[in-house]
C-alpha cells in the first residue's frame, strides 16, 4: 500500500489534524498543511512546522489576538508559520491572460443546454497563434501537455493517457485521456458521453472535426453548502478515445515511470501545460487542506493536497506533475500567482479506477 506522507511527517500530520479546523476558521486562512518555517532573515530554516496558508498576510497589529495564528499548537508546542498564497482558484485567476474572455479552463457561465453540439460547416485554421510557450495546436496522437476541453468550456490541459485499473497481465478494453473534472466534465455540469475537443474550443477546436474523446467518468466535486464543508480529494475525470489518437508520453517530460506518492517539502517537480508549457517548481507544503474557488460563489475544500511554488497559469489545469525522475506526483488543478495546488496521484488513480503507468 502506498503512503501519501513521508514517514517523518506522520506525527506532524496528527498534530495538523487536531488543530486544522480551528485554524481554517481564522480570517484569511485558506489552507493548512505541513511545511518548513520561513524566516524573514534566514529564509527557509528547514524546521518542520504547521503552515497556515493565507490569502493576505496582515500585520499582527491589525488583527485581534483571537484572530491571530498561534505561534505554536498542540501539547508538544509545534511551531506554526504563516505563508501568503492569495486566493486559490481552479481556472479563473488573477493571471488569466484571456482578460474579459470566459475563464480559460472553467465553464462558461451561461445556462447550458444538454444537446449534442451541431457540426460546424466551415473549417478553422489548424495553426494557432499564441505565446511561445503555449501548446494550443491540434495533435494526433495527442500527448500530455496540450490543449483539451469539454466542448462547453474554453480550454485546459490533457494530463496524460491511461487505461482501466485491471490486474496484469491483460489487454485493456478502453483507453482514456486524463484531466480535471472542471476541464473534461465542466465542473459536474456535463453528461457522460459529451464530446471532448483537442485542442479546446478557445484554441480553435470545433465539433466534430476535433473531437478526440467522449466523457467517460469523473469524481464529482462537492461544494460548500451552508455550514457544510465536505472534503474532496481530487478534481479529476477521464474521457474515452481511440488508442490510435492517444499517446501516453507527456510533451517535454517523457513517460511516467512509476508513482511518487509521498513527496517531501523541498522536492523539485516539473510539468508541461497548455498555457505556460514546461515549468518546474518546489514543493512547499504537503498534506494540505485548502479552500478553492470555482467562480459564481462556489467553493470546495480539498484535503491531502500538495502545494508548490508558482508553476502554472489559467489553462494549465489538468497537467500531470512529475518528479525529476519522471515519477508521477499528481494532477495540477488550482492555484494563484503565488502557489500551485496538486491532487496526489494515488487518489487520482484510485478514485477514477485507472492506471497511468505499467506497474
Amino acid at each position: 500500500m502506498h503512503s501519501t506522507l513521508p514517514q517523518d511527517s506522520v506525527q506532524l500530520a496528527e498534530i495538523q489534524h487536531a488543530n486544522e479546523s480551528a485554524l481554517l476558521e481564522l480570517p484569511n486562512v485558506v489552507g493548512v498543511g505541513i511545511g518548513t518555517k520561513i524566516s524573514d532573515k534566514k529564509g527557509d530554516t528547514g524546521q518542520p512546522c504547521i503552515t497556515a496558508l493565507v490569502s493576505a498576510k496582515l500585520p499582527s497589529e491589525l488583527l485581534s489576538e483571537s484572530d491571530l495564528v498561534p505561534k505554536v499548537v498542540g501539547s508538544k508546542k509545534t511551531a506554526t508559520d504563516v505563508v501568503e498564497v492569495g486566493d486559490l482558484f481552479a481556472g479563473d485567476r488573477d493571471d488569466d491572460f484571456m482578460g474579459d474572455m470566459p475563464v480559460l479552463d472553467y465553464a462558461t457561465r451561461e445556462e447550458l443546454s444538454r444537446e449534442e453540439p451541431a457540426a460546424e460547416a466551415h473549417e478553422h485554421p489548424t495553426i494557432q497563434m499564441g505565446t511561445p510557450t503555449s501548446l494550443t495546436r491540434r495533435v494526433r496522437p495527442a500527448e500530455g501537455g496540450h490543449s483539451v476541453g469539454h466542448y462547453r468550456i474554453t480550454a485546459g490541459t490533457l494530463g496524460t493517457c491511461c487505461y482501466d485499473l485491471n490486474p496484469f497481465p491483460g489487454t485493456p478494453s478502453k483507453y482514456y485521456i486524463l484531466s480535471n473534472n472542471h476541464v473534461l466534465a465542466n465542473s459536474n455540469m456535463a453528461n457522460i458521453g459529451d464530446p471532448i475537443l483537442q485542442p479546446g474550443r478557445v484554441d480553435g477546436g470545433t465539433y466534430p472535426r476535433d473531437m478526440i474523446a467522449r466523457l467517460s467518468r469523473y469524481v464529482p466535486i462537492r461544494f460548500w453548502a451552508g455550514n457544510s464543508r465536505p472534503l474532496n480529494y481530487v478534481d479529476a475525470a477521464v474521457a474515452e478515445g481511440n488508442l490510435q489518437d492517444l499517446d501516453r508520453e507527456i510533451f517535454w517530460c517523457g513517460y511516467i515511470k512509476k508513482l511518487y506518492t509521498a513527496p517531501n517539502v523541498g522536492d523539485i517537480v516539473q510539468k508541461c501545460g497548455r498555457t505556460t508549457g514546461f515549468t518546474t517548481g518546489r514543493v512547499t507544503t504537503i498534506n494540505a487542506t485548502v479552500d478553492v474557488n470555482y467562480g459564481s460563489g462556489r467553493v470546495a475544500r480539498f484535503a491531502r493536497q500538495i502545494v508548490t511554488t508558482p508553476m502554472s497559469a489559467g489553462g494549465d489545469s489538468g497537467s500531470v506533475v512529475l518528479h525529476r525522475n519522471e515519477e508521477a506526483v499528481g494532477l495540477l488543478f488550482a492555484g494563484s500567482s503565488s502557489a500551485t495546488i496538486i491532487n496526489n496521484i494515488l487518489y487520482v488513480q484510485s478514485l477514477l479506477r485507472v492506471r497511468v503507468h505499467e506497474l
